[in-house]
């Protein structure tokens, strides 16, 4: 278990790696549902994100997979976006641990209208449920799906290990979502981002300053030390030309980068 562990380790590291220098929010989600079946020994996996019902909201399945979503219609379709028996599970609690079905409903997991869709659905038996720590209803994250046995108890513990990553990345894909509106708010393009040189993350931290957050927060929001943070501050006043935070959230905000408070747009 601990060489399949290291190998767990170096996957995941290597994903958020890709999810750090990820410029489109609408990619991270799909980079990440096309590793986590391996990680967690499934075959496919489907994330909800954002506010999501039986009728509409971010329902994705990862690559190879989502033509079924394609296939479905009506009742089948509101069955597969219900996500029993986990979103009944999740929403009766604080407790967002990692868990299979069989574990929440026992053996009637396999005769239920959901086991039965994905049976048919594609070929599967068993799902684990891994939510964002801290989503609250209706509850966001995804489920990895796998046929034959169900998944293992050293598989649900590595996927409780994958949550912190899980909600980095989802926590970027926000931020990124954000600047991208700030930015077409201001009728720009990503284009002076690019042009500054700024990666994906020193956008997120960037973002993060204007929130008058501490390095300590921001490295707890995102996962990294203090260090970390420090580094990617140094790095935006050298390309924003800049030396503090208040010259550095000023001349973010002439660029569009970042939004300009309602009374200093107003009095320009």
């Amino acid at each position: 278990m601990a060489q399949g562990l290291a190998g767990a380790y170096e996957r995941m590291a290597s994903v958020a790696v890709a999810a750090l220098h990820e410029h489109d929010p609408e990619r991270l989600w799909p980079l990440l549902a096309a590793a986590l079946p391996e990680l967690c020994g499934g075959d496919a996996v489907i994330y909800k994100l954002d506010d999501w019902n039986e009728r509409a909201g971010t329902v994705g399945l990862s690559p190879g997979s989502d033509t079924a979503l394609d296939r479905l219609e009506g009742e089948a379709i509101g069955l597969l976006r219900a996500g029993y028996p986990f979103a009944g599970h999740y929403a009766h609690g604080p407790g967002r641990t990692p868990v299979t079905a069989r574990q929440v409903v026992g053996a009637s997991w396999s005769a239920s209208p959901t086991a039965r869709l994905l049976d048919d659905l594609m070929d599967v038996d068993h799902v684990l449920g891994i939510p964002l720590p801290q989503s609250t209803t209706p509850i966001t994250g995804c489920l990895v799906y796998r046929s034959g046995r169900d998944f293992t108890d050293d598989q649900v513990r590595l996927a409780e290990r994958l949550q912190p990553l899980l909600a980095a990345v989802e926590q970027q894909r926000q931020l990124l979502q954000r600047w991208q509106r700030l930015a077409t708010a201001h009728g720009d393009t990503a284009e002076p981002v690019a042009d500054l040189g700024l990666t994906p993350r020193e956008t997120t931290v960037l973002l993060l300053l204007t929130d008058a957050l501490t390095a300590s927060a921001m490295g707890r929001r995102l996962g990294i030390s203090d260090r970390t943070v420090h580094k990617h501050i140094a790095n935006i006043y050298r390309k924003l030309g800049t030396h503090d935070r208040i010259s550095t959230v000023l001349r973010a905000q002439r660029l569009g980068l970042v939004p300009t408070p309602s009374g200093a747009a107003s009095a320009r």
